[in-house]
């Protein structure tokens, strides 16, 4: 299972791995302080991207469309976590305020159709 997490909420027994996937550090919270199995900034959306998008929800379906582009041209950034959540929980960390519209939310909506698509 993929799940998603704000990295500002509490661990949890069912988090599995938990991969931070924003390509910027989060603010306020110190390297030491955040349990990660990894920081995986390659599989975030590109600077370019994200400025674009910056958080417009008119923008979300358009935002999604590039961003699987994206990943669909480096796939050695999100197969380790394909890979891993194949046998394992795993929470895709992120920093944003919207809880529906990040990367995160679209990255799980990529992987898991990777994963019903049987790759």
């Amino acid at each position: 299972m993929i799940r998603i997490k704000r990295v500002y909420d509490k661990n949890g027994p069912d988090d599995g791995f938990r991969f931070l996937v924003d390509r910027l550090w989060p603010r306020g919270i110190k390297k030491e302080n955040l349990l990660l199995d990894g920081w995986l900034k390659e599989v975030a959306p590109s600077d370019e991207l994200r400025r674009w998008f910056g958080h417009d929800l008119a923008k979300w379906e358009e935002f999604c469309r590039r961003y699987f582009a994206e990943l669909e041209s480096n796939s050695e950034a999100w197969r380790p976590l394909l890979d891993v959540s194949i046998k394992n929980d795993v929470t895709l960390l992120y920093s944003a305020h919207d809880t529906e519209h990040n990367n995160a939310v679209a990255l799980r909506l990529f992987l898991n159709g990777r994963l019903n698509d049987g790759l």
